[in-house]
Parts: C-alpha cells; structure tokens; sequence
C-alpha cells in the first residue's frame, strides 16, 4: 500500500499555532505522516518563524494517537550526536513508538553562519555523519555500554537508558540521491531512503542501485523502505493549480518529480512514482496557512491509495 504523508519547511514560518493546527488536521484527515525540516533559517532572506525541531516533535508526539512522523532531516552539524540519539529514543517512546528518525550531513551554510555553528566541507560532514551514523546504531542497539573512538566523536562505555521500547530504537531514514555517498550509507545504515525531487525514471535507477548496494552488504532488498520527498502543487482545478505554481512551467516541474495537478492528475504522478519503486511519499507543503487544500487533498487522493 502506497503511503501519503505532509513535509513542512519548518523555518518557513512555523508558529506554535501553525503546528497545532496542522498536526491536528494531519492528525484527523488521515495522512500516514508528517514530517518536517531542521532549520533556522532559509538559504535567502527574508527570515521566518522556525520552531525548534525536537520541541516540536515532543508537542506533537504528545498530541497524536496514530500519525508517523520525524524529521527530515536533521544535520549531524547541528546537535552532538548523542543528544539526537537520546531525544529521538525518548520521543520515540513518548509516541508509542511512532517516530523514524532522518538524518543527515546538513547542506545549508546561511544559518550556520548566523547562528555561530561551524560548517565544515562536504568530506568532514560526511565524516561526521558516518560516525554519527555508527553512534546510533550502537546506542539503539546495545544492552550493556559500549565504545567508539571516531575522528570526531567518541563513546566510553556510554549505555542509553532507558532503553529504547522498539528493539533497535527508532528506524534511521537517510535522505539523498546521490549514488557515490549517500546510497552506500543508506545500504549500510538505514531503514529507510528518501529521494529528493526526482523523477519516477531516476527514481527507478536509485532504486536498483539500492538493491545491488544491500545485497553487496549481506540485507535484502525489503529491508529499507523507499520513500520521496517533494513539493506538491495541488489545486480543485486548473485555475487553483495556475495560481499556485505561477510564472513555472508544469511540465517542467513535473520532469523534476514535483507533483502538479488537480486531484486525478496528482493520483496519476503518485501511481507513476509508485511503480518505480516509491512506497511513502512526503508532500512539501509550502503555504503553512492553506488547511483547506491540505484537507481536500486528503478528500480527494488519499482515499485513492489508503484503503
């Protein structure tokens, strides 16, 4: 069964009053999930209203009975590595187990540099994600303390209590296309992959690369899920849909895998996404304060692949 959720650009203006509303409506119209970016601001200016990801995501687990939900992604240059593993642990269970936890390297050099955090090159970054990475999965696993002595982080018989209800913890998802660097982490790490804005056909090539990296590291293919992030543009008809997409071409926007259209259109590029490979998809909504289209979206489409 094909998955439907929402993906919110939290520095895109996100208040506490824009979150409840819209965790409530996710919550009550029948999204699979809702996820949300980390960030403190946006690559340009003008700067918005951007909630603490984690605070949030306590408020939301907290508030929700059924929904998934996490970020996506959270940059490993943003909180020591241990904090992310203990928060996720923690909300994960507040949720009763609800939670799948996207990381990643960070990419966005603004609000490192506003917020006085070090933004390192892309080499150091993967670095520390992988060791991040390894962190997790010895945290989430483990029953007695362990060790770990990285380039940049370490472990000294460090155990994480309580321990995790889901063995293993949370799942770990791992946003990216890239076959050189993210796809091996993704084989190795991950129980979850995340396309970006890409099309069904590329989709499908990742997809396989992903299955002969899984196999080249001893897991099956069904071990990770495949889901996509991108943005949607959905209106009850065309002069709806013109209005939200503007001066951009559609067609165009539609060979990059953004999703344009009235409700059968929208139906139509999900089912194309879904047969190459897609099995959750998280819809970037972008106007934090449309609830009417975010629930007749869920009225027209979700019915189409939630049974």
């Amino acid at each position: 069964m094909v998955q439907i959720g929402l993906m919110l650009e939290g520095q895109n203006g996100l208040n506490w009053e824009r979150w409840k509303r819209i965790v409530r409506v996710a919550e009550d119209s029948g999204y699979q999930c809702l996820f949300r970016s980390d960030h403190y601001t946006n690559a340009n200016p003008p700067d918005y209203d951007s909630l603490e990801l984690w605070v949030s995501l306590t408020y939301l687990a907290s508030h929700t009975n059924r929904i998934e939900f996490g970020p996506l992604v959270t940059p490993v240059t943003f909180r020591h590595p241990t904090m992310t593993i203990r928060m996720a642990a923690q909300v994960d269970d507040l949720s009763g187990g609800r939670l799948t936890l996207g990381m990643g390297a960070g990419w966005q050099e603004r609000e490192h540099h506003h917020f006085g955090v070090p933004f390192y090159d892309v080499p150091t970054r993967f670095a520390m994600f992988e060791e991040a990475l390894q962190m997790t999965r010895l945290l989430f696993d483990s029953d007695e303390p362990v060790s770990f002595a990285g380039e940049h982080f370490a472990l000294n018989d460090a155990i994480l209590l309580p321990r995790p209800a889901r063995p293993g913890g949370p799942p770990i998802l791992i946003g990216g296309n890239g076959p050189k660097l993210t796809l091996p982490l993704v084989a190795k790490y991950a129980t979850e992959w995340n396309g970006l804005f890409i099309s069904s056909a590329a989709y499908a090539e990742r997809n396989e690369r992903l299955n002969q990296l899984l196999e080249a590291e001893g897991r099956q293919p069904g071990d990770v899920k495949r889901s996509v992030m991108t943005q949607v543009n959905f209106g009850k008809d065309d002069a709806a849909v013109a209005k939200k997409i503007g001066d951009r071409d559609a067609d165009s926007l539609r060979e990059r895998g953004v999703l344009v259209g009235t409700a059968s259109e929208v139906i139509d590029q999900i089912g194309a996404m879904a047969e190459a490979g897609v099995e959750r998809f998280m819809l970037q909504w972008l106007d934090l304060d449309d609830i009417d289209g975010i629930e007749l979206m869920a009225h027209e489409v979700l019915p189409h692949f939630h049974k």
